[in-house]
């Protein structure tokens, strides 16, 4: 075969990776944004707005959905840039990113190894397996895919690196892998999985080879030591790299913390679970069934499956150092599955999942090493045709295809997202209170009440379904049982400004004054800076004269910093302030202020405040303060 012909070759196995995988993943692109997308993108200000200076300032100096991801946030904020919020472009974004992965992939894998036809299977089942459909169909999920699209040309110029080492190629490397970190942190397993590939298939390592060199000519030798390396040396060579990765796991760490998201559980039950997890991997993909978005913490691990995946997974590590001279490729896979997943496996843990889809995108390429070169083995040893291999690699590609159309379909929307999920885990709190959510968004009220309670059945201290329970059952005038629910929140989450607003207003609402100053207050001790709850409490102290808390004068000093925070441009506020002023005595100040507000009313097209504003005015100009009804405690809104 001429070297044109192989050209050719290649070049239609990279035409066919792309068709492949814009068959399996176009109908992504028609999906609408999911879950998180609110956080990163739609509802985020910073993204949505895009490239502008400040907000280039901020990707580099600030976290983005509690980690650090600059290069991440700046490609959302390019989409915005040049697409504002059209969902379609923002997925078609994503799966180039995956097809350029898929192409990177099975570059590296023919360079490295001269394997054309198994790298190019290797790579076609990357493209299509299910697993990846989290990475690919989640707008949110940009890091992973764009983080691994600086992983592969990271060790693309550490091939050509080691092929003909230098400092300028040596930088190269310093640089992509430097951008993979910006994109997401899991990259910092990298330079562990370069020695992994010193090893296997680039053989830089130096096992005993210097009885071979003296057997060479000159020349022979001299390239063999030029290609192999002790294993110190080939340490030392990745100690810069290893210190980016240090730095930013530091970063991450504190980042992570910070924001709340690092949770504590028990070290026991995060091994267990790790155990776990690593086997469940193994399965999903072998047979990616039952994928969910969020596969929830257990409670507890049954003894049962977890001494089941441990003892398998102490026997696959037996048998890759058994032949770990004989079979590289099952030292090299294997490492490369339980290393690259060590960040994300819950040793330390992060949010509230067991694990996750998106984060075996990398992790799942060392099980394809494994699983690629073995059967080539077993297919060299058996009398298999190629006619015999070429139709059952064709029927398992075709099932992967059909089973990621099926998983893409459910990224649909929120709705589809989660109730695939509900169906396929149990236990699943959160998603039970997400989809509550979004049947409240909705208006299907009823609905998003029985997720809710579905949600606290699952997980009776998990405050946040309470607080949209009681949203829900105050908006239907249940005030009473609403309470009840909040008090709830409270004792799960004290610290809870939110929840203490809500409660505050509930007791508000039934006329029960003295606990919503409490709460109030509560919660303006736990968030000084909100200006609603200030407004709130300047209120009931300047508008209800015969109870305890009536005090005009830190009424007036608590509405006025509620209009400096919104800039004077809040009507409701405003007007608050012009009642702490007429409660205060202070006529003059508070005609000029409801003056200003009734202006603001009228220009944002609310009459109907316009009109109450004006009545106030009049009482003022007649030197009358405002007095609020006294309402009866007990007594629900409807």
């Amino acid at each position: 075969m001429t070297n044109g012909d192989k050209k050719l070759i290649v070049t239609g196995i990279f035409v066919m990776l792309v068709l492949v995988t814009l068959v399996a993943y176009w109908q992504a692109c028609g999906n609408g944004f999911c879950w998180d997308d609110g956080l990163y993108i739609t509802e985020n200000e910073h993204i949505r707005t895009g490239l502008t200076w400040e907000n280039i300032r901020g990707a580099f100096t600030a976290s983005h959905g509690a980690t650090w991801h600059p290069l991440t946030s700046l490609s959302h904020m390019l989409d915005c840039q040049l697409f504002e919020l059209e969902a379609f472009w923002h997925h078609l974004t994503s799966l180039l990113f995956h097809i350029f992965n898929v192409l990177l992939l099975f570059w590296i894998l023919k360079r490295a190894t001269g394997e054309l036809w198994l790298s190019a299977f290797i790579a076609t089942v990357f493209a299509l397996h299910p697993l990846n459909v989290e990475s690919v169909a989640w707008v949110a999920e940009r890091k992973n895919v764009l983080s691994t699209f600086f992983w592969m040309l990271t060790i693309i110029a550490y091939i050509r690196y080691s092929e003909h080492p230098g400092i300028g190629r040596y930088l190269q490397v310093i640089l992509f892998f430097s951008l993979g970190l910006m994109a997401k942190p899991m990259v910092v397993t990298l330079p562990f999985v370069l020695l992994l590939l010193d090893y296997w298939p680039l053989s830089r390592f130096q096992f005993g080879q210097k009885s071979r060199i003296e057997d060479l000519s000159r020349d022979e030798s001299a390239i063999l030591e030029h290609r192999s390396s002790s294993v110190r040396r080939l340490v030392a060579e990745k100690v810069p790299l290893f210190a980016l990765s240090a730095v930013v796991s530091v970063i991450t760490f504190i980042t992570q913390r910070g924001r709340g998201a690092v949770k504590s559980i028990p070290v026991e039950s995060r091994i267990a679970n790790a155990v776990v997890s690593y086997g469940r991997y193994i399965g999903k993909t072998l047979w990616p069934s039952k994928l969910a978005a969020f596969y929830p913490f257990p409670r507890s691990l049954e003894a049962g499956p977890l001494a089941g995946w441990a003892f398998f997974l102490l026997c696959v590590s037996i048998l890759v150092l058994i032949w770990w001279r004989r079979r590289p490729w099952l030292l090299v896979g294997w490492l490369w599955y339980i290393g690259t997943l060590i960040p994300v496996i819950g040793l330390v843990q992060v949010g509230g999942q067991a694990m996750a889809d998106r984060y075996v995108y990398v992790p799942m390429i060392g099980l394809l090493i494994i699983f690629g070169w073995s059967a080539r083995e077993v297919a060299a040893r058996w009398p298999i045709t190629k006619t015999g291999i070429g139709i059952c690699a064709v029927i398992v590609l075709v099932a992967l295809t059909l089973c990621t159309r099926i998983q893409t379909g459910y990224w649909r929307n929120n709705i589809t997202l989660y109730e695939r999920a509900l169906k396929v885990t149990a236990g699943n709190a959160l998603l039970h209170d997400n989809l509550g959510r979004e049947f409240s968004i909705q208006g299907e009220l009823d609905k998003a009440i029985e997720h809710y309670k579905a949600a606290l059945r699952f997980n009776p201290r998990y405050y946040a379904a309470y607080y949209d329970l009681a949203a829900i059952l105050i908006h239907k005038g249940r005030t009473d049982e609403a309470i009840e629910h909040l008090k709830e929140a409270v004792k799960f989450k004290p610290e809870g400004p939110k929840i203490r607003n809500m409660l505050a207003s509930a007791y508000f609402q039934q006329g029960d004054y003295e606990p919503a100053v409490m709460h109030w207050s509560e919660a303006l001790r736990l968030r000084p800076d909100w200006a609603e709850v200030l407004n709130n409490l300047a209120w009931l102290k300047s508008a209800y004269e015969d109870v305890p808390f009536y005090d005009p004068n830190e009424a007036v000093e608590m509405a006025r910093r509620a209009c400096e925070m919104t800039e004077n441009k809040r009507y409701q506020m405003l007007d608050t302030l012009g009642v702490a002023y007429a409660a205060a005595g202070r006529f003059e100040q508070a005609v000029r202020t409801a003056e200003q507000a009734l202006e603001l009313a009228r220009s944002s097209g609310r009459p109907e405040s316009g009109v109450e504003i004006s009545k106030h005015l009049e009482l003022y100009k007649a030197g009358r303060p405002y007095r609020g009804a006294i309402q009866p405690k007990s007594s629900a809104v409807q």
